[in-house]
């Protein structure tokens, strides 16, 4: 914490109880990051960067399972999380309430395809909704209407 803290961080306050054993602290920009004490069974095994934490309902987090591949490892209370079979930083959405969309994100998901129109059609067939072109991309919308974009595997084309 105090490294964060040293880099430019500074305490938020985004409604946390004093009884939860986090510290939420927020980096220059505002993004809001959690400072969790070792021991916390959740992100055992996860390495620094334990959990990317979105905003959505278990019907976001069940599409993204499905769209990655990646099993469920949390689902409760209308809180899902999803990890990589290889371990890793899960990506977790914390369930109601979902505050209302106003504007675009400012940070999607990029899915590298080899061939990016059976993928879109994989995932408009999962939930997803098709959004257009941009930059070269497909962009699509998850369920709640985060967009994310199909894009080139850069891998396959060299």
């Amino acid at each position: 914490m105090a490294k964060a803290l040293s880099l430019g961080g500074g305490h938020l306050d985004v409604g946390q109880l004093p009884d939860k054993d986090h510290v939420v602290l927020g980096d220059p920009a505002g993004n809001a990051l959690c400072v969790i004490p070792p021991g916390n069974g959740f992100l055992a095994g996860c390495g620094h960067l334990a959990e990317v934490t979105c905003d959505g309902g278990r019907d976001v987090g069940l599409f993204w399972r499905d769209a990655l591949g990646w099993p469920l490892v949390w689902d409760q209370d209308e809180e899902t999380a999803i990890q990589s079979p290889a371990g890793g930083t899960k990506v977790s959405w914390g369930g109601p309430p979902v505050p209302p969309k106003r504007t675009r994100n400012r940070q999607r998901f990029d899915l590298a395809a080899v061939d990016a129109q059976p993928e879109v059609a994989r995932l408009v067939a999962l939930g997803a909704t098709l959004l257009g072109v941009r930059e070269g991309n497909v962009e699509l919308a998850d369920p709640d209407g985060n967009e994310f974009w199909v894009a080139p595997d850069q891998e396959s084309i060299r």
